[in-house]
């Protein structure tokens, strides 16, 4: 029985090492679910530290207030690799008649 138990266990670690946990990753491409139309408008942005590049080259694209369960829900900042010939454009909030509009940022074609 012991003998069975060490191999369950083995096998066991041998499969949990082939597992592979990696951050959420955005894709850099953002296409409205629907369109954020709010009376509310946003908080000031947080200072975030932004941490060492992962990578050369890496483009640090910063947080912004978003738009979640009826409140405005900070989404972090992250790191993306760079696409040739596209420029990244953040998120922002517009104010339209009082009324403030969410513009989904990505990568835009120079």
């Amino acid at each position: 029985m012991k003998r069975f138990t060490w191999a369950l266990a083995l096998a066991s670690a041998g499969l949990l090492s082939a597992c592979i946990v990696v951050p959420a990753h955005h894709g850099g491409y953002y296409a409205p679910s629907s369109v954020v139309v709010v009376d509310t408008p946003p908080p000031a942005p947080y200072v975030e530290a932004v941490p060492v590049m992962p990578y050369p080259g890496a483009v640090w694209i910063g947080g912004y207030w978003g738009w979640s369960g009826g409140r405005h829900d900070w989404v972090p900042g992250h790191y993306e690799r760079p696409r040739p010939g596209y420029r990244y454009e953040p998120h922002r909030w517009e104010n339209q008649g009082g009324r403030w509009h969410l513009r989904a940022g990505g990568w835009v074609r120079f």
